[in-house]
Formats: C-alpha cells, sequence, structure tokens
C-alpha cells in the first residue's frame, strides 16, 4: 500500500482548521475522508472529547484512513457517499453537527491508480467510479451505450468542452466496429476533433465529464449541502473545499441562496415570502492556495474553499 504521506496531499489544511472548529469538543463530519490528510490536521486539535465522523464512497479510502488514524479512539468511520451523511450520524449516535468538511473531487492516490481509469495519463479500461465495488455504470459502459445527443451533453455541460458534438460523433461511429473501452481509444478520438495545441485540455474536460457523469458528482453535491445544513446545530459551519467551475458554481449559489433566500419582487419594499436567511458566507467568500502551498503541491492550483455559517 502507499505511504501514508503520499496517498494524497490535502490543500488549505490550516485554512480549513481555522473554519471548521468552532469547538474543539465537538462534533464533526467528513463527507470526503479519503485518505485521512485533513482528519489528521484536524484531529490534533480537537480534545478527546470530541467525536470525528469520517466519510468515503472508496472502501480504498476508508481501509487506509484507518491506519492512518488508529491512534484516535474518538473517530467513527463510514462507507457511503457523503449524501448518506443522515446513516452515518445514526451509526455514531449524534443529533446535531458543529462542523461538515467536503473536500470535492478525487485523491491524487485515485488518480494515480491506473486501475480505477481516471487518468489519461496511461492506458486503462476506463472505469472512473469512485466506489470500485458499486454496481453502476463505468465510463466505458456509458461509451458504449449513451447515444450521440447523451454523449454530446454530458461533455458540453459537464466539461464545458467546445469539441463536444464532434467528439461524441465520432465515439457513436466508432463503437460500431470497435467498443471504446480504453484510455487509448478514447484519446485517439480526440485527437481527431481537437488541434493538438489545445488537446491535452480537452483530454482534461473529456475525462473530468465522463468522471461527474459516472459518480452523479453534482447532483449529489446539490443533495448533500442540504442536508449538512439541516444537520448544523445554530452556529455550525460548512467549509466545501471545489476544484472545477462546476462545483464551486454549485456551492457559491447555494450559500448565496442560503444566505438570501427571499423570493420576492425586487420592486417590493418589504418582504412578503417570509424566507428567512439559513446561513451567513463568511469573508472572505473565496479562499485560495498561498503560491508557497501550490509550489509544494501544484495538485493545490484548482482548489477553491467557501465556508457558511448556520444561523
Amino acid at each position: 500500500m502507499t505511504e501514508t504521506n503520499q496517498y494524497h496531499i490535502p490543500v488549505l489544511v490550516d485554512e480549513v482548521c481555522e473554519a471548521l472548529i468552532i469547538n474543539p469538543d465537538g462534533v464533526y463530519l467528513d463527507g470526503t475522508l479519503g485518505g485521512g490528510g485533513h482528519a489528521a490536521e484536524i484531529l490534533k486539535r480537537l480534545s478527546a472529547r470530541a467525536l470525528y465522523i469520517g466519510m468515503d464512497r472508496d472502501p480504498e479510502a476508508i481501509e487506509f484512513a484507518r491506519k492512518r488514524l488508529n491512534d484516535y479512539s474518538n473517530v467513527i468511520f463510514y462507507h457511503g457517499v457523503f449524501t448518506e451523511l443522515e446513516k452515518a450520524m445514526e451509526k455514531a449516535n449524534v443529533k446535531e453537527l458543529d462542523g461538515v468538511l467536503l473536500d470535492l473531487g478525487i485523491s491524487g492516490h485515485q488518480v494515480d491508480d491506473p486501475q480505477r481509469g481516471f487518468t489519461f495519463r496511461t492506458e486503462t479500461k476506463l472505469d472512473m467510479r469512485m466506489d470500485p465495488t458499486a454496481q453502476t455504470v463505468t465510463a466505458a459502459d456509458i461509451l458504449l451505450t449513451y447515444d450521440l445527443r447523451s454523449l454530446s451533453r454530458v461533455f458540453r455541460i459537464y466539461g464545458e468542452e467546445r469539441h463536444s458534438h464532434c467528439i461524441a460523433r465520432l465515439i457513436v461511429k466508432e463503437r460500431e466496429s470497435k467498443p471504446v473501452v480504453t484510455s487509448d481509444d478514447l484519446i485517439r478520438i480526440i485527437d481527431r476533433c481537437v488541434p493538438r495545441k489545445h488537446v491535452k485540455k480537452s483530454y482534461a474536460r473529456i475525462f473530468q465529464a465522463l468522471r461527474i457523469e459516472v459518480n452523479k458528482e453534482l447532483e449529489q453535491l446539490r443533495e448533500a449541502l442540504n442536508l449538512a445544513l439541516g444537520k448544523l446545530r445554530k452556529g455550525g459551519r460548512l467549509v466545501v473545499i471545489s476544484y472545477h467551475s462546476l462545483e464551486d458554481r454549485a456551492v457559491k449559489q447555494f450559500l448565496r441562496k442560503q444566505e438570501n433566500p427571499c423570493e420576492c419582487p425586487p420592486e417590493l419594499p418589504v418582504c412578503q415570502c417570509g424566507k428567512t436567511p439559513a446561513l451567513k458566507r463568511i469573508r472572505p467568500y473565496l479562499i485560495l492556495p498561498r503560491e508557497e502551498e501550490i509550489n509544494n503541491n501544484p495538485r493545490a492550483r484548482s482548489a477553491k474553499m467557501r465556508v457558511g455559517e448556520k444561523l
């Protein structure tokens, strides 16, 4: 197994701890435990009376984090997606949370393991399931079964890829004679649609789009944000780190809406809908990694952190 400090390098660690921990004796839920990088640093700052609930949909992450956090007796592990946070709380026998952390995207370990099919850097079967034990579709299944319109939509919406129709059309044509099941199969098709000077960015966009579709990431994120807000106690913090514009936009819109839920026409002088704010955004509204962190961990470059406090 990978060495502890190589599984995944957590980003914005000090910023996360500062924003999340409002009570050193509190109850905190980490919906994306990963290799336990954030958890290890947070637990150092919590008392032995605190409770930390670590969730992850990847069983490899849970296994690794168990070993990494073995010295802490106040950690509850739960294998599942963060939309199951109520079940995780039931397992821990708690009703409210002082903080929720969601570190979105994929871990360095998942990217670097060619068997998981997340990367275009080595030839591998296109899987991309964050939980490889789940009985759900893989990226290869999507490329085999989605029609032209559906494929084009996935690439356009989730990858923001301008050549989405061309790529989708060639996939549909190619699979008539040979299934598109490996990263190299897909890369060869992208190469035929995208100018060479832009092609690596298109690789990243298409692979991102497939990963989001396979794991239903945006739908589950929106659900999890609402669930987390409902379980936070007054003054509790919701801390979310995102890595691409679609995730960050969803988080930003959610926080804005919960801070100002009024649906009255702007011309009305007084609110009549009766909807009151559920949280307030914590300034600065957008927290980015410092240059020193990016130099030490280039994968941190795209990280964006936002924080809300339950009212």
